[in-house]
């Protein structure tokens, strides 16, 4: 960090302390703009290499050649945390930056959902991903590219589908059915009811119980089924899907808790800058303008933003809840919510109306059509992307005596249907290295049934 940042970064942390924020020690570096665009391409300042980051890069490059996409700060929550700030930024966005990136570390750290993945996967994540990619590069090199790219391609197509709910490490299904409890002796009467002309005894069961079946209820772990259960995967292949399914239980709680996130550290980069005293008063007026263009509401001017911001959004609602209810609800709510619990119950009408907040349908013809106004039906419309990381919900239903591996679409749970070809095209992705038939019973965007196989031509 350049001399006259790091004036202010040590009175900047001084002062959120004394306002009540508890955090991690944060590292902050200044990184060139082609650094933080891969850094926000990958998710991760070291990741595993495979060609559809590459694909990423160009998409992020050329919206940010629109002026649709700039990045000011990338922050990875951990112990210590690690960001990373733009070296072209100027002096005001990145005391803005600064004071943003504490807020998320005092977040990071409260947020019970955060504690848990953090329990669950440690607090070095960025170094862990870095030797994991070390491990992956090994890979290429003893196996080939084209080998570990099927293996990635597979994986990373199946990235979202992890269950959450479980634990990051957990046990194998269990080889045979828990036996029943044994029965408790008979009273007399019953005793003497069995010896009775015509009664029948119960019939003989068999001493050597069935093995559970695979799986024994539909699992959405689809990464962690592949990994364990993927009958001829070598080890290092197995290892490449626990790795990505390791950074996906990581991502997670970033995508969970986004709105609130997001809204809390701009809440607190808006009061720290304006009690920082020690601020020139043109530096000051100069971060107050770069926060104002973090919570414009709108694309450009005049136009109506057709998604949300969720800057915007999560800033409104905590001033909002501040306001009425107190900053140690606030606390609270920070604590023990995710966005699911905070849109739903801290969205209220009057705050909607207020933000100009609707639900909308896009016609073929181009045309948008405002089909809803009402505060449950804009909640569940801001929701819906996030069910199940914005991803269908896929599970396993089968793993049939041949190795056929069957999959199930939940589509009436997460209410949509399959891009039939783009399913198609995952599926031979994972029957590259599932070596054996794959089967998915889904509907399409109509909610017409229909059995997509993918087995090995001839």
């Amino acid at each position: 960090m350049s001399a006259t940042v790091a004036e202010y970064a040590p009175r900047l942390e001084a002062l959120a302390r004394k306002l009540g924020l508890d955090y991690h020690p944060v590292d902050f570096e200044l990184v060139p703009t082609t650094f933080m665009m891969e850094v926000a391409v990958y998710g991760l300042p070291v990741r595993m290499p495979h060609w559809s980051f590459g694909v990423r890069y160009i998409h992020q490059l050329i919206r940010r050649g629109m002026g649709h996409s700039r990045i000011f700060e990338v922050m990875f929550p951990g112990d210590p945390c690690h960001a990373y700030l733009v070296s072209t930024n100027t002096l005001a966005e990145n005391t803005l930056v600064t004071a943003h990136v504490l807020g998320h570390a005092d977040f990071a750290r409260n947020n019970q959902l955060f504690a848990r993945f953090e329990q669950m996967a440690g607090t070095h994540i960025v170094e862990h991903a870095a030797a994991q990619a070390h491990r992956i590069e090994a890979a290429v090199t003893e196996f080939g590219q084209q080998r570990v790219e099927a293996v990635l391609d597979a994986a990373l197509a199946l990235e979202p589908h992890v269950d959450t709910n479980t634990e990051l490490h957990r046990p194998l299904y269990p080889a045979r059915p828990e036996t029943a409890p044994a029965a408790s002796p008979e009273d007399p009467f019953h005793q003497r009811f069995k010896g009775l002309p015509g009664e029948k005894g119960a019939p003989a069961t068999s001493k050597e119980p069935g093995r559970t079946p695979v799986p024994p209820n539909p699992e959405y772990d689809l990464l962690w089924f592949i990994a364990h259960y993927g009958p001829e995967l070598q080890d290092w292949e197995r290892d490449v899907f626990l790795a990505v399914r390791e950074e996906s239980f990581y991502f997670y709680p970033l995508f969970a808790c986004q709105i609130m996130n997001e809204g809390w550290a701009t809440y607190w980069h808006a009061r720290l800058l304006r009690e920082a005293d020690f601020l020139p008063e043109s530096m000051y007026l100069d971060a107050i303008k770069a926060h104002s263009d973090v919570v414009r509401p709108f694309a450009a001017e005049q136009e109506t933003a057709l998604a949300v911001n969720p800057y915007h959004l999560g800033f409104s609602m905590w001033e909002n809840i501040i306001e009425k209810q107190g900053i140690e609800k606030a606390r609270q709510i920070c604590r023990e919510e995710d966005d699911f619990g905070f849109v739903r119950n801290y969205l209220d009408r009057e705050l909607a109306e207020k933000l100009g907040l609707f639900v909308f349908q896009a016609r073929e013809d181009g045309e948008i059509k405002i089909t809803a106004r009402d505060i449950d039906g804009v909640r569940e419309a801001i929701l819906a992307p996030k069910f199940n990381f914005g991803a269908p919900r896929i599970y396993v239903s089968e793993l049939r005596h041949d190795g056929t591996l069957v999959l199930g679409h939940d589509h009436h749970g997460d209410g949509r249907g399959l891009d039939l070809d783009r399913a198609t095209r995952v599926l031979e992705y994972l029957r590259r290295v599932w070596r054996r038939p794959v089967i998915l019973h889904t509907a399409d965007a109509h909610g017409a049934a229909h059995e997509l196989t993918a087995r090995k031509n001839g």
